[in-house]
């Protein structure tokens, strides 16, 4: 009998993975389940992005095995956007590595920083790849506590009486996910300063800077940042480009070039005409994230409505492409909650739990979803 590596025995199944099975399954019964439990923007890019990627199948390069840095105009074009909307100065030959999405950074980060038995602060709650990476990569999770009280940033003194002597990496996501806190320059300059004293690289993870908020941050804005810390950021939220698979990860050429020696042995490159559509899209202008927040801001409304009707509370000034929200006193279980609304209702939300213990109470909503279909959620609780 074949065994799988010791490493498996340390990760679960996504649990988006199992959980969409299940309503998968429901949907093939005939059960009209409505689905608010993932960030995949049902919206489409614009026009001009899916002609750019339709003309260039017919260039003469167009099939080919792609550089593992991308196309020349593609990383000047992540490098303009950066200069453009956070003010920060890239040089596009060293500075920026083009990714098949930024989940492949969070991979090919911690292989090029982490050896067995390194440590790495993630954020609980958090996005669980941070947590599963890190432990296929052999080294070793040390959850650090995000919570309501301190608007979900990390406590630095609590931090500083820990035994940080064996911490190479910390994982930072600003604004957060999942709960919709933004960041601050104030933050990300105590991050810096910690990071440097530490000598802990930072990674702040960005793809939501433009969903419904009125001030993008960069962490590279914060001077000698790029000492110290990268940046991930994606096309995928910020685009609507999700299953397009473009990320970019920023940062000194020292750091970027040790993850391009990981990456350079894992793929080929991004397909030619996703990058010609990718390089559309960094042209687009502030109308553009205008006109989807005008959309994201009515659903936003109607999901709070619908947060209301099940009793929860929740932060009008977070930003990103969920709701945050906190179950009534009395419910012990975020996903013993959401099983029953699933059942009874039809309604698929994602349990605060799956993103770590700190989760437990809260409930996450997408606003990846139609305003028909969130009316039809308020009118299925409200009946």
């Amino acid at each position: 009998m074949i065994t799988t590596a010791n490493r498996l025995a340390s990760v679960q199944e996504y649990y988006f993975s199992r959980k969409l099975r299940e309503v998968r399954q429901m949907i093939s019964v005939g059960k009209p389940v409505i689905n608010m439990g993932i960030g995949s923007p049902d919206l489409t890019p614009d026009t001009t992005v899916i002609e750019a990627m339709s003309k260039a199948m017919f260039d003469d390069k167009a099939h080919e095995y792609q550089s593992y840095q991308g196309l020349p105009e593609l990383r000047k074009g992540m490098a303009d956007f950066y200069q453009n909307h956070f003010q920060v100065r890239l040089d596009f030959n060293t500075e920026i590595l083009p990714l098949i999405g930024s989940k492949e950074g969070i991979m090919h980060i911690s292989l090029a920083f982490l050896n067995e038995g390194d440590e790495v602060l993630i954020p609980n709650p958090g996005y669980p790849t941070y947590a599963s990476v890190t432990e296929l990569v052999q080294a070793k999770a040390v959850f650090y506590d995000l919570k309501e009280s301190t608007n979900w940033q990390p406590d630095f003194e609590k931090l500083e009486q820990q035994d940080l002597s064996k911490v190479k990496l910390m994982w930072v996501s600003y604004p957060h996910m999942p709960t919709g806190a933004n960041g601050t320059l104030e933050l990300f300059e105590q991050l810096i300063a910690f990071g440097k004293k530490h000598r802990i690289l930072i990674i702040n993870d960005n793809p939501y800077s433009f969903v419904l908020n009125k001030n993008p941050l960069s962490i590279l804005q914060i001077e000698g940042a790029k000492d110290i810390a990268l940046e991930l950021n994606s096309l995928s939220k910020t685009y609507n480009m999700a299953g397009w698979r473009v990320g970019m990860v920023m940062g000194n050429a020292t750091l970027i070039d040790a993850v391009l020696k990981v990456k350079s042995n894992m793929d080929s490159g991004m397909f030619y005409g996703i990058q010609k559509g990718a390089i559309e899209a960094l042209k687009l202008g502030t109308d553009w994230f205008e006109k989807q927040n005008e959309i994201y801001t009515k659903r936003r409304n109607l999901i709070f409505q619908l947060a209301e009707k099940l009793n929860c509370t929740f932060d009008k000034a977070s930003v990103g492409l969920f709701v945050w929200a906190k179950l009534p006193e009395g419910i012990k279980s975020s996903e013993a909650f959401i099983d029953e609304v699933l059942v009874d209702k039809n309604i698929f939300i994602t349990p605060g739990t799956i993103f770590g213990s700190n989760g437990e109470g809260y409930i996450r909503f997408s606003l990846c979803v139609t305003e028909q279909k969130i009316e039809e959620a308020i009118s299925r609780i409200t009946n």
